[in-house]
């Protein structure tokens, strides 16, 4: 309850503060985010992928985008998992404190897009902790919601491939964080229109 007591005189990490200083404005550019995690727990598993995509004046900005493996050698060891798939990659690995700089100086106060969104930043906001950092401060809009107002149907669920389905976008191979991001991203542009954003 009295967290923030904890934190009135903490001394954050330069990118940290760097990133607080820019929610001074608001900011025209959405950010669609995806991540591959280990899991569905945010106090166990942690983020393996990010993958993101710019979009501004109703545009997927191709080349502001964002994609990055973590090194979760420990993780991985302790549980007993394989890191096949990073020995595989060809796509920029870091260990996930760089990895986490380099997505939030990525971000900056940008709108975060994404479907299921509240599972992405709380997976997001865990590695942060473990950074000594705070909570993101980023705006939210979840790509399901969004739906479920055009469609007027709050009981479903949707996953990504149904979205795509009903929007008649034909989805990316779906292989990498950034290909669903993408994916995603049509889908934005889709339901923002449809609902006047």
């Amino acid at each position: 309850m009295f967290d923030w007591i904890k934190n009135i005189n903490k001394d954050y990490p330069e990118f940290w503060k760097n990133y607080l200083s820019k929610f001074e404005k608001k900011s025209s550019r959405f950010v669609i985010v995806s991540t591959e995690t280990t899991g569905l727990n945010p106090e166990k598993d942690v983020i393996l992928s990010f993958g993101a995509m710019g979009v501004e004046a109703n545009s997927i900005v191709v080349s502001d985008n964002f994609e990055v493996i973590l090194l979760q050698y420990k993780f991985l060891h302790d549980n007993g998992l394989s890191n096949e798939f990073i020995i595989e990659s060809q796509q920029p690995k870091l260990g996930e404190r760089e990895a986490l700089q380099a997505f939030i100086e990525y971000i900056g106060n940008a709108v975060l897009v994404g479907h299921r969104i509240h599972f992405d930043v709380e997976m997001i906001n865990e590695a942060l902790e473990r950074m000594d950092c705070g909570r993101l401060k980023n705006e939210a809009l979840d790509i399901e919601i969004m739906h479920q107002k055009v469609a007027d149907n709050t009981d479903g669920h949707f996953s990504i491939d149904e979205l795509c389905k009903i929007y008649k976008i034909i989805p990316a191979d779906r292989h990498s964080s950034a290909e669903d991001a993408y994916t995603l991203a049509l889908l934005f542009l889709k339901l923002k229109a449809r609902l006047g954003l």
